[in-house]
Formats: C-alpha cells, structure tokens, sequence
C-alpha cells in the first residue's frame, strides 16, 4: 500500500487533485485510516495515468467518469470526436492532435497505454557526485542548475558525467519542491559524496522538458502492472546534452525510479 503522499511523488499530481478525485469518484483510495489518511494499492498508479491520460486531451472531469466506462470502441469514437475539435484550433493544438491520432491508431491495434517509451531495468552504478539542495519552485529550475555548474568551478571540480535532479518531496508540489541538483564528478571535496548504486527503473525522454510527464506515465503505468517491485529512492531526471544549445525536440532525459523488488 502507498500513503497518498508516496502516490503523489510517484506520479506527480498533488494530494489535493488526489482528494479531488476522490470526491468526484474517478480514483478511489483502497483504505481510509481511522486518522482519515489515505492508501492506495500499486496497481492504481495505472487507473490514475489513465484518468491523467484522457485529462490531458481536454475532457473535463465530468466527462471521463463517463469515458472511464466505456469499452474500447466507444471510447475510440469519442476520440474521433474529440479530434474533429482539434483540427478546428490546429495551430494552436497542433501538438496534442499528434499525440491524439497516435493513440486511436494505437488503440486499434493494440491495448492501451503502451507507449513510445521503453520502460528497462538498469542497475545504477555508483556515482561520486557534486550536490546543492534547496526547496524552490520549478521555474527556478534551470537557474538552480547554473549555480550548481557556479559552485563546481570555484571549487575546482570538473564535471565527470551527466547532471541530474532529485525529487525529495513527500508530495508533488510544484510551487516549492525539495529539490537536489547533481553533477557527476572526478575529484574529492566539500559537499561531494558517493551516491551508491541501486536498480531502477528508468525510460529516456526525447524531447522537450515539458512533455517529460509523459515519461513518468510511463513508469508509473509499469508500476501499476508490476506489483513485485516497489519505490525505494527519490525519483530522478538526469540530463544529457546542453538545454541551451540544443533544439528542443532533440532533448535527451533519463528518467529513472529506483526500486526493489519484493
């Protein structure tokens, strides 16, 4: 069982959303404690993606308790709708219309929520690493990593592998995370430290920054279908290639879970 705030970490919607559905009846906790704390059970990491899934095309609410009934041909043809809505905003949707006709065609070949990601296990390797940790928001992300690559140089360290972020919050919050910025590095020092290895589970994003939940459906929906292994770190987004000189779409991240299995 998951305490709601692990749901949260895990698949980036805040409690608050997660009570919200629970209200409405979309998502369900498994248990209530007497304290009025909320569980949840692995396997509805895959119910939530699902619900976030058809969220992200524009249903409201209301409607995807509907959709959330339907068999797989009703649910194709409110798809089909829904796309003939797109084309009239299409360049402004033009994104999310891609991302839509993927999915019907998909759909009707195959079950849904196999996506382009290929989620593999990897055993991590043990890293000596350079950090900075702070609680801030994430517009403030990519200065906090320009002051990482600041504080590195005027400590003489040389980068010796990708960065990487780290998420320590018990609870997705976007306004002020918990948040520690790592630079793989060659030599000994202050605030360098060994981060040990451990398995994960992990995808690669290709593509802008702000697609990257879509990595993250990914795993969690793997987590859903693969009880036997369990969260056991903070989840991490390692980065490779410069963000500034680099086209969006050719973007690379490394998003990994690390896990154990029980």
């Amino acid at each position: 069982m998951l305490t709601i705030g692990d749901f949260s970490r895990l698949s980036r919607v805040t409690p608050r959303m997660l009570r919200h559905y629970d209200a409405l009846g979309l998502l369900r906790p498994e248990a209530v404690g007497a304290n009025g704390y909320r569980y949840y059970r692995q396997e509805q990491l895959s119910d939530l993606v699902r619900i976030q899934w058809l969220k992200g095309y524009g249903f409201s609410l209301g409607e995807i308790g509907a959709l959330l009934a339907l068999d797989e041909a009703g649910l194709v043809q409110r798809l089909r709708q829904r796309r003939l809505d797109l084309c009239r905003e299409l360049d402004a949707r033009r994104a999310l219309l891609h991302q839509l006709e993927a999915d019907i065609l998909h759909m009707e070949g195959t079950k849904i929520m196999e996506k382009q990601y290929h989620v593999v296990l990897i055993e991590d390797p043990e890293q000596k690493v350079f950090s900075i940790r702070e609680t801030i928001g994430v517009d403030q992300y990519h200065d906090f990593f320009e002051r990482l690559f600041q504080e590195a140089d005027r400590r003489g360290l040389t980068q010796a592998g990708p960065i990487q972020m780290l998420y320590h919050n018990e609870a997705f919050n976007p306004a002020r995370s918990d948040v520690e910025a790592q630079m793989v590095v060659a030599q000994d020092g202050p605030d360098v430290k060994i981060k040990p290895a451990c398995t994960c589970a992990a995808v690669q994003h290709r593509g802008a920054y702000e697609n990257l939940h879509l990595a993250y459906d990914a795993l969690c929906a793997w987590l859903g279908e693969h009880t036997e292994y369990q969260i056991c770190g903070p989840a991490m987004d390692r980065y490779f290639g410069d963000p500034d000189n680099t086209p969006a779409d050719q973007l690379e991240t490394g998003v990994l879970f690390p896990v154990k299995k029980v």
